[in-house]
């Protein structure tokens, strides 16, 4: 069995969810969002992120952490503040020893739902239906549990690749 915690990242709301994954069987532990105040400065904003994702580490003892990758807009400074918090949810999880896995989003999406156009409906929608306990209340926290689940399924296939070697 393996713990992993999936990352969201965002400055005002970051997603978090853990599952654990045993064979092809997953079942959800927690989730839920970090949110930062709109009207502190981006470095206390980063400040408060880092001591909720640190506190998470440490409460839920993850073995493997997950991360969408940053996707770029038009809006040049959102994009920079979405990768000021994508930096954060990358450091501490190394910061605590655990191995971080990253992904694009349209990655996610295909792991989830099956194919990388999917809406985030359909992403929240999965997300509830193969992992029934989920609170989910934001679709900040679904789409962490996706990447969580999106890494769950990479390492399934890369275990029954290793196994597929060994024996051949």
């Amino acid at each position: 069995m393996v713990r992993i915690l999936g990352i969201d990242p965002g400055l005002r709301f970051t997603g978090w969810g853990v599952i654990e994954a045993r064979d092809n069987r997953l079942s959800h532990v927690a989730d839920g969002v970090i949110a930062t105040d709109a009207a502190m400065s981006v470095p206390l904003r980063l400040r408060h992120l880092h001591d909720a994702l640190l506190e998470l580490g440490r409460g839920f003892a993850p073995d493997e952490a997950a991360i969408e990758e940053t996707y770029v807009n038009r809006n040049g400074a959102a994009t920079l503040k979405l990768g000021y918090a994508r930096g954060v949810g990358l450091l501490v999880p190394v910061l605590l020893d655990i191995p971080v896995a990253e992904y694009g989003a349209k990655a996610v999406k295909r792991s989830v739902v099956g194919t990388g156009a999917a809406t985030k409906e359909q992403v929240e929608m999965m997300v509830r239906r193969l992992l029934p306990s989920a609170i989910a209340k934001r679709s900040d926290a679904a789409d962490a549990l996706a990447v969580a689940i999106c890494h769950a399924h990479h390492r399934a296939s890369a275990a029954q690749i290793a196994r597929a070697t060994r024996m051949a």
